[in-house]
């Protein structure tokens, strides 16, 4: 008998998680609030940029397992993959830490109510503070008037994947099915062995909450670690890089690269939901986070300290995605640094390769990027998409300046010295 999954959600995780279960022979509804997603999915045509997904979609839709829709619809699997942002404007003096909106759960768990059946098992799949499943979702979905784990079934289940790979980690990757109850959990596991080759760990809602959440924040913590030294290299005068490559000879020791900043919605988003859910005995995530986020007024400042008064000045910035070769802008650190330099009366043009659906900025993108270096004080590197990995002199001819600030340490500071260009970069400013 065919079983029927709705992905509320068809997002950068929701969209290939429809399309995966659609081509392993479920009928899948897909649902999204935003009228221009079910718009160009319906017409075939995907929103996302990520390897593979516009041909698994293509192939669902068209052989009538996918359809895509904007209201839930009754089903015997319901998954939730919407987002779960920070509320806006939440900092205060009494309450200093960024808090999550869960508007959005609420908003997919309410649509389930009126189609929940007996029998049926919904997964909450959005990044989400502890006890979320146990304490937000369940009592929603029982004003339905079923009982979980009785009439119905929950679990929790994130996402661990990366993107520019998400497809070949949702089926290779282990997964985590957090059960309400023991039977939850194993119906989960069933559900998602239709095409996970991973190993598929059952466990509690709230350990396998915890379980996404600790892994993030453990990165977290360990790039603002790397960019503390950056800063103190930066202080003391010596070359980061170097120092971080003898460091990591000793067996035990693997200290990560430093950057501009955290971005995306996982490592730069999921530590404030420990920090939120119990600020008094967290003060190292808390400061790892305050350390991660000010890494682009940092970056500002060697900026600042290259060209002086910033106000007027041109600058080129190459990238504006949070990580190498993706369409993804969420929580940038790249972005956040453009608009500092904005606000401070800069002229940026700007060039991503990946930025054709971003929305924001029209007036600074640019199309190449020679046409963003044209009459620039400044190149600033601020993403390593592979495309600037082979940057030339000769694509940057037209600047006003010959100075580079490298916040990636991808390009070869030898080779654009002896082309007469005065480069610094993070960690290692001359």
């Amino acid at each position: 008998m065919i079983k029927n999954v709705c992905v509320i959600g068809l997002g950068y995780i929701g969209l290939p998680t429809a399309s995966m279960f659609a081509t392993n022979g479920f009928q899948v509804i897909g649902v999204d609030k935003n009228e221009n997603v079910i718009s160009s999915l319906s017409r075939g045509m995907v929103h996302i940029h990520e390897p593979g997904l516009q041909e698994i979609v293509t192939r669902s839709i068209n052989g009538g397992n996918l359809r895509v829709t904007s209201h839930v619809e009754p089903a015997d699997f319901f998954i939730i993959a919407v987002p779960t942002p920070f509320k806006h404007d939440q900092i205060s003096e009494d309450s200093p830490y960024k808090k999550a909106d869960m508007s959005f759960v609420v908003a997919a768990s309410e649509a389930i109510v009126p189609h929940l059946r007996k029998g049926n098992l919904v997964i909450l799949e959005s990044t989400s503070p502890p006890r979320t499943t146990t304490d937000l979702v369940k009592p929603i979905l029982e004003s339905s008037g079923l009982k979980a784990g009785t009439d119905f079934f929950l679990a929790y289940s994130p996402e661990r994947v990366l993107p520019g790979q998400i497809l070949r980690e949702l089926i290779e990757n282990s997964r985590v099915i957090g059960g309400i109850d023991q039977r939850s959990a194993e119906m989960g596991r069933d559900l998602y062995a239709a095409f996970v080759k991973g190993e598929i760990i059952q466990t509690t809602a709230t350990t396998a909450e915890m379980v996404k959440l600790m892994e993030n924040t453990y990165r977290d913590v360990n790039i603002a670690i790397a960019n503390e030294f950056s800063r103190l290299s930066d202080r003391f005068g010596i070359d980061v890089w170097e120092a971080i490559s003898i460091a990591n000879l000793h067996p035990r020791v693997k200290i990560l690269n430093p950057g501009p900043g955290v971005g995306g919605h996982c490592i730069s988003v999921d530590p404030w939901f420990l920090v939120e859910a119990a600020p008094d005995i967290t003060r190292l995530i808390h400061t790892a986070r305050n350390v991660n986020d000010s890494q682009p007024e940092f970056v500002v400042q060697l900026v600042r300290n290259m060209l002086g008064d910033l106000k007027g000045r041109k600058i080129t910035a190459l990238g504006l995605a949070y990580k190498p070769d993706v369409d993804d802008f969420r929580e940038s650190p790249a972005l956040e640094i453009v608009e500092k330099l904005i606000a401070l009366g800069c002229e940026v043009n700007i060039f991503d390769p990946y930025a054709a659906t971003f929305q924001g900025l029209k007036d600074h993108l640019k199309n190449s990027v020679e046409e963003a270096a044209y009459d620039s004080d400044l190149l600033l590197l601020l993403v390593d998409h592979t495309e600037f990995r082979s940057l030339t002199p000769q694509a940057i001819k037209g600047m006003q300046g010959k100075k580079i600030l490298d916040t990636r340490h991808c390009l070869d500071q030898a080779f654009w010295q002896k082309a007469g260009f005065e480069i610094s970069v993070l960690g290692s400013v001359k």
